[in-house]
């Protein structure tokens, strides 16, 4: 019986990075072999092979193995990683045909030459080395490269992992990404001392959104190992959302109305689940300023309310509304739209208590700042510490009212849900701190389309519902919206009457010079507001002491110019009696001290602007302030 002569195997790269034969050594034209009988048949899966003991047992350890007896013609490798596609090639490899070797089939292989022991124990150059060589130098250099044969390797389990060519693919990407992330950005510098407008591709460009074909283990590991190399947060950020919006393939809701028609399928939920979670996991660490969007962190959010069994917030809900909470003043209405679990008792259309937790982060993260900050200062000098508070336009002031602003026109939104209880609204109305509204007209127009929605509540709930409103804080148009509002308590609409009538007190006693002073000594305890209803209530405490002191010292500098001007009419006035006394005062000269008489008689008055006087001036003002009350509606 003839036996086919398998002859040496010679490495010939190709334009196709493959492995063929010498031209010098005889290429088999027929597969499998016609013109010998076959001694053995190969069961491979559902495919059989009649092939002959010798080629296979010159090359493979595992079939020496197997045919150790020489009566045995039969031999079943279920097992066989790759297939029956991966085990032809091998068997065509031990017979000396041509095989090429690319990426589609390196891990097959690969896996297949383990499998088999065609190692360089049973023949020289065997399938084992030339697959190993291919790795180093085709594979393990380039990140596309290395992600294809990682995907492949996801139906070669568990050889791929014994052979440990999983993790040394991982490595490879994770070394080479970073390498990729300290290019490109040397290539910014240079383009930056260029001065050309054209930015060089970023890694996730060309190959960052390629670790979507991945599964979710495999990514896992992939974003664990270039996390603890050290690539950049915003990289990781972009690869984590790429991969989630394919791997979900949009079913991320954003729109409630959707989510109440559709119907997902248990075991989908169930997979969304596992992605959501596996994702929050792998974020990066997060600050006040964090490089994940807050849009993508509240689809997050959605995606594990709409998913979850129960109503019962995990470490993964927990973790996601922390990471809102952070940057909440970044935050748009639809990002806190977030739509209640339709499987739990609740009717409402919103999750009212995950925007309570939400706030109530924002909010402690605020107070600790301060206290943190108050720690600092307290040290400082005094006049330092008055010129450096927050102002209204400080980074951190802003950041309170863009969530305030947020806070309004959420109440707003869910006003209209005619499920939502009074308590909840008033729980949510009554979060913030007073100095977080500059003008409540956003919490009035929440409040009136709350109480068109819900006509039927107690008059008890509508009166607590209007407390919370700042009736001080409201513009004029409000005012006079609320003065006729029908839905409204009257005692709301009186309150709303009487700030309005000392609004314009105000304005008018302003405009009357030196006589401001007057009142301001007795009716500081009623705000001065502008038109447009930016008040004492628009800055914190601190800044109403700041600016209380800051008060303080004008008025001290204002009683000692006073008292400046005093001291020069009185000289005036005693020269004025020595002149009338040295001669006899005609008509002119009794004119001209008349009128400096009556100038001192006015000033004296202001004179009450001391300390010492300050309880004669409260009675002067008092008694002004009484003649005006006549038309106030009190």
């Amino acid at each position: 019986m003839g036996l086919v002569t398998v002859g040496e195997l010679k490495p010939a790269f190709t334009g196709k990075r493959g492995f063929r034969l010498n031209s010098s050594i005889r290429h088999a034209s027929e597969w499998p072999i016609s013109d010998v009988s076959s001694d053995l048949t190969v069961q491979v899966g559902s495919s059989s092979f009649c092939l002959h003991k010798f080629p296979l047992v010159s090359r493979s350890g595992k079939i020496r193995k197997l045919l150790a007896d020489p009566k045995i013609s039969n031999i079943c490798l279920s097992n066989a990683p790759g297939g029956s596609e991966a085990f032809e090639l091998a068997a065509k490899f031990c017979y000396g045909i041509n095989i090429e070797i690319n990426l589609l089939n390196i891990a097959k292989l690969r896996c297949a030459s383990h499998y088999l022991e065609m190692t360089e124990d049973f023949s020289e150059e065997n399938l084992a080395s030339k697959t190993e060589h291919f790795l180093k130098e085709t594979i393990f250099p380039s990140i596309l490269n290395s992600i294809i044969v990682l995907h492949h390797c996801e139906t070669l389990i568990p050889v791929s992992e014994d052979l440990n060519l999983v993790n040394r693919l991982i490595i490879a990407i994770a070394n080479n990404a970073c390498k990729e992330q300290l290019t490109s950005g040397l290539l910014k510098l240079d383009y930056s001392f260029s001065g050309t407008n054209i930015e060089p591709e970023t890694p996730l460009d060309w190959w960052g959104k390629s670790l979507a074909v991945l599964n979710l283990d495999f990514f896992q590991r992939v974003v664990s190992a270039v996390k603890s190399k050290g690539l950049i947060q915003d990289v990781i950020s972009k690869i984590l959302i790429s991969y989630t919006n394919k791997s979900l393939q949009g079913l991320i809701v954003r729109d409630p109305k959707l989510e109440k028609e559709r119907v997902l399928d248990s075991e989908c939920k169930k997979k969304q689940r596992l992605i959501v979670e596996t994702i929050v996991r792998l974020l990066p660490t997060q600050g006040r300023r964090s490089s994940v969007p807050m849009a993508f962190l509240s689809s997050l959010l959605k995606m594990v309310i709409a998913t979850s069994s129960s109503a019962s917030s995990g470490s993964c809900r927990s973790d996601l509304e922390r990471r809102i909470g952070l940057q909440l003043d970044q935050a748009i209405l639809e990002d806190v739209l977030i739509p209640i679990n339709l499987n739990g008792t609740n009717n409402t259309m919103y999750d009212i208590d995950s925007i309570l937790r939400i706030f109530s982060i924002f909010l402690n993260l605020d107070e600790d700042d301060e206290e943190e900050e108050h720690h600092h200062r307290q040290f400082r000098d005094e006049t330092e510490m008055i010129y450096d508070f927050d102002s209204p336009g400080s980074p951190k002031q802003s950041s309170i009212l863009k969530v305030s602003k947020l806070m309004d026109n959420y109440l707003a939104e869910i006003a209209m849900d005619p499920n939502l209880t009074t308590s909840k609204f008033i729980a949510l109305a009554e979060l913030l701190p007073d100095h977080a509204r500059i003008i409540s007209d956003g919490l009035y127009r929440a409040v009136d389309i709350y109480l068109k929605v819900h006509p039927n509540i107690k008059d008890s709930e509508r009166y607590r519902l209007t407390k919370t409103i700042d009736s001080q804080k409201l513009s004029q148009e409000a005012c006079s919206h609320a003065a006729q509002n029908e839905r409204l308590p009257v005692q709301m609409a009186v309150q709303v009457l009487y700030f309005e009538q000392i609004r314009l007190r105000n304005a008018m006693s302003s405009s009357i010079g030196p006589t401001q002073f007057l009142f301001n000594s007795n009716c500081h305890q009623f705000p001065q507001r502008s038109g447009s209803g930016a008040g004492s209530g628009a800055i914190s405490p601190r800044d109403n002491y700041a600016s209380v002191r800051r008060e303080n010292r004008e008025l001290k500098l204002e009683v000692a110019r006073m008292r400046m001007r005093l001291t020069d009419l009185e000289k005036d006035h005693i020269s004025i009696k020595q002149e009338l006394v040295k001669s006899n005062p005609g008509t002119k000269l009794f004119k001209s001290f008349a009128k400096k008489i009556s100038k001192l008689n006015s000033l004296f008055s202001f004179s009450s602007l001391k300390p010492s006087l300050s309880g004669k001036a409260s009675s002067e003002s008092r008694f002004l302030f009484q003649r005006k009350r006549r038309h106030s509606v009190s």
